[in-house]
């Protein structure tokens, strides 16, 4: 069952970085969370890997709505998008909002997905 919505883009990470903040912010998301993947595993374990960001965006007027439909949805809210390097060109992927209704099974869900996904598809269809 594929769970994320993703675009390629043929942009270096830091530009594609700023394109995505400034997307998401266009569709009512803010950036409440940032976790360098890249320099974390690099501090802790003495990894290398590619650049890759988990941006932990919130739009809370959906985020309420979800909420009020179920308080345990917080584990699936559709918040992390990452941005990532992969070869030449840069993935932006963001959490299907779909997949929260399919994995809790709950109809009150379904027009905050549709909403989600509306915002999360504009974001990401900006970038290309």
């Amino acid at each position: 069952m594929p769970y994320d919505r993703t675009v390629r883009l043929d942009a270096d990470f830091d530009t594609a970085v700023t394109a995505v903040r400034k997307a998401l912010a266009d569709q009512g998301f803010g950036i409440l969370t940032e976790i360098d993947v890249k320099a974390t595993l690099k501090a802790k374990l003495d990894h290398d890997m590619e650049d890759y960001l988990i941006l932990g965006a919130c739009n809370p007027p959906l985020a309420h709505r979800a909420l009020e439909a179920d308080r345990s949805v917080g584990l699936l809210l559709p918040c992390n998008v990452v941005v990532r390097r992969d070869g030449e060109s840069t993935l932006v992927q963001a959490l299907d909002p779909g997949t929260m209704v399919t994995l809790t099974g709950l109809p009150a869900l379904e027009p905050v997905a549709t909403d989600a996904t509306a915002r999360l598809d504009a974001a990401l269809g900006s970038l290309v």
